[in-house]
């Protein structure tokens, strides 16, 4: 089996909880979109589902395969109850501790992504076996910057030991779906994730970062040819 016949697995098992009338967060990168994909096929057998995508790739991914698509706007107008607006949230995580502290944001959707996690009563995450980590700090922490803040926030993010790079793709500085850029930081093994994305919330530019602390309610891994499922600790 290979890693993305983990992801195939892991994408697979979590949309198979998907049930009639829900209206589920749909993630970003490249295991999210086997979970997109998986999800269309089951459309397509008469499941009726609608889905809030968290970037512009992952809504022309739904659409082509016919997944019905709704807009935060359109969610609240027709009359949520109180309570989480969605009724699952679907993505992948860069990494995993066992807490479920999670380095998302690879893709550069880490802003969209917290929003519609955080609108879900459950956010399930879906990932092969090596993304599961003792400490958060293989994968560089991605920070979403407002371009006029971006040097201040470089600063203040190397005084907390971080070392940010700015995102560059295709030789051009990347700019993310909300007009904004990446710093891509290097940090040590992180002890306390909680206390680092307090830290970094504190920084003024920072839109958002991608440490989802308590946020997942379980961890979907494939692991060779089975499905791993760890839930998150009380």
């Amino acid at each position: 089996m290979t890693i993305e016949d983990e992801k195939r697995i892991a994408a697979e098992h979590a949309v198979g909880l998907i049930t009639q009338g829900m209206t589920v967060g749909l993630g970003t990168g490249s295991t999210a979109s086997f979970a997109v994909k998986a999800l269309g096929r089951r459309v397509r057998e008469g499941l009726r589902v609608q889905g809030v995508p968290t970037s512009e790739a992952t809504r022309k991914l739904a659409e082509q395969e016919g997944v019905p698509l709704l807009t935060f706007e359109e969610v609240v107008a027709r009359g949520a109850k109180r309570g989480p607006l969605l009724d699952l949230c679907i993505d992948g995580a860069d990494e995993a501790d066992p807490q479920l502290c999670l380095t998302k944001g690879g893709g550069g959707a880490l802003l969209r992504e917290k929003v519609v996690a955080f609108s879900a009563a459950r956010f399930l995450v879906i990932a092969d076996a090596a993304k599961l980590v003792d400490k958060l700090y293989r994968f560089p922490l991605p920070v979403e910057v407002v371009p006029f803040a971006a040097a201040i926030v470089g600063r203040e993010i190397a005084r907390l030991g971080g070392v940010p790079t700015l995102r560059v793709k295709d030789g051009e500085t990347f700019v993310t779906d909300n007009h904004n850029w990446i710093l891509d930081c290097r940090f040590p093994p992180i002890e306390d994730p909680k206390a680092l994305a307090r830290a970094l919330d504190e920084i003024p530019g920072v839109a958002e970062h991608g440490l989802f602390v308590d946020m997942a309610a379980c961890l979907i891994l494939g692991r060779g040819d089975k499905v791993e499922v760890v839930e998150r600790r009380a």
